[in-house]
């Protein structure tokens, strides 16, 4: 028999049938370069990832009932239907995917693991302890927010409760003005406007737990004029007045790329200016807000540096990078005068953000942590699958090592 196709063109009821056994469905090639060239680092090789069609399984037909069950409207399903008319054995063999089947099995990410089945060596038992519970009811006194518990954080209970207990404080409010598909934090256009009283409340809150270590971030504020620069200065400086000992780190958005900004904050009195460039080049536009790029991270953080102060950035594993990719953020990192770099697994917060590509071993975390110190040249590096940006064992290594030059420094003035 031969028929007319959807596609123009005449085809015989057995090419139908052959078509039918195996289907296979690619979209466009989703690889793609930077928008725009890279103008003061660059790459060491121009690499093209290649694309591959995803095989789409089949349908099992048992008999022609569920041939009529196909939309009348699929002009390749009437096709079939055509060539099992002529020949009922025909139905016992596969009948094609609909177009509705397929959109419906390539617009939705693979499912991530459930906890069941990921590895051992990323389940941790819930938060709990004296000193977790204490850390919990001042929080919530004073109103104030922490990443630890907005983004998830696997590590909520070992920082919260190991020495003195610590938390990362979160100003600004819990709802940021961008939607990485990373982070699980709120997103909003128009969140509520800052609490002005809040960089007392904090620096205040801060002072009485007596710890020797603090760091500061916030959501993306796009909202306000400076991006939240001057709120966040504002709380170093109450709290260097309250606790002049104390070592601050202020992991910080962006700004948009305002340099003023950046300079301002990093110029407050802090100690460590962190920035996280979250992935590696290729990966930027996937994974982070279209507002934020792999060089505008670049120069904040080579832009705090002037200033004279610590840096501190930080890059998940697991989102789909390679080898090459990780050596080559690496050494942008450090071209652009990073002292500290942090490796962590990421890890879905919910089915609506992006999905886990690979759980990177411990082995191989410990592999880039000596990389990074050995062969890259960092002051310091922390890597692990639970390690965060902010994680107290890190904050234990960088307090000493700023106390030691501070006291090196006083040394060679006398």
């Amino acid at each position: 028999m031969m028929v007319t196709s959807a596609r123009g063109g005449a085809i015989s009821s057995t090419s139908a049938l052959s078509t039918s056994r195996a289907i296979t469905s690619g979209g466009p090639c989703s690889c793609r370069g930077p928008a725009t060239a890279r103008t003061r680092v660059q790459l060491r090789k121009t690499r093209k990832t290649p694309c591959h069609a995803a095989a789409q399984p089949s349908v099992q037909v048992a008999d022609e009932e569920l041939l009529d069950d196909l939309p009348s409207s699929d002009a390749f399903a009437e096709l079939v239907r055509m060539a099992v008319a002529k020949d009922p054995t025909l139905a016992q063999h596969s009948a094609p995917a609909t177009p509705a089947a397929l959109h419906s099995s390539s617009s939705h990410s693979p499912p991530t693991p459930t906890d069941a089945t990921k590895p051992p060596w990323l389940r941790q038992r819930a938060p709990q302890g004296e000193r977790y519970e204490y850390l919990t009811d001042s929080l919530r006194s004073l109103k104030l927010a922490t990443v630890c518990e907005e983004a998830k954080c696997p590590n909520i209970g070992e920082c919260w409760n190991e020495g003195s207990g610590t938390a990362t404080i979160m100003l600004l409010g819990d709802t940021c003005t961008r939607g990485c598909r990373f982070c699980a934090v709120n997103t909003s256009r128009t969140p509520p406007p800052p609490d002005e009283s809040e960089p007392e409340n904090t620096a205040a809150a801060i002072a009485a737990w007596g710890v020797g270590y603090i760091v500061l971030t916030s959501v993306d504020r796009d909202d306000i004029p400076d991006g939240g620069a001057e709120h966040f200065a504002r709380t170093v400086r109450t709290l260097k007045s309250l606790r002049p000992d104390i070592v601050v780190e202020c992991l910080t958005p962006d700004f948009r790329g305002d340099m003023t900004a950046v300079r301002h904050l990093a110029s407050s009195g802090l100690d460590v200016f962190a920035h996280n460039i979250e992935t590696v080049h290729r990966l930027q536009i996937r994974v982070r807000d279209a507002r934020a790029n792999y060089m505008q991270s670049l120069d904040v953080l080579r832009e705090a540096k002037a200033v004279g102060v610590y840096t501190k950035s930080s890059i998940m594993l697991g989102l789909g990078e390679n080898d090459e990719e990780i050596i080559d953020t690496m050494v942008d990192l450090k071209e652009a005068g990073v002292d500290i770099l942090t490796f962590g697994q990421y890890l879905q917060p919910t089915p609506l953000h992006l999905s886990v590509k690979e759980y990177v071993t411990p082995e191989k975390f410990e592999h880039w942590r000596k990389y990074g110190e050995e062969v890259i040249g960092f002051r310091y590096c922390a890597a692990g699958p639970l390690v965060r940006s902010s994680y107290r064992a890190g904050e234990f290594f960088t307090e000493a090592m700023i106390k030691s030059d501070r006291e090196n420094f006083a040394a060679t003035a006398v």
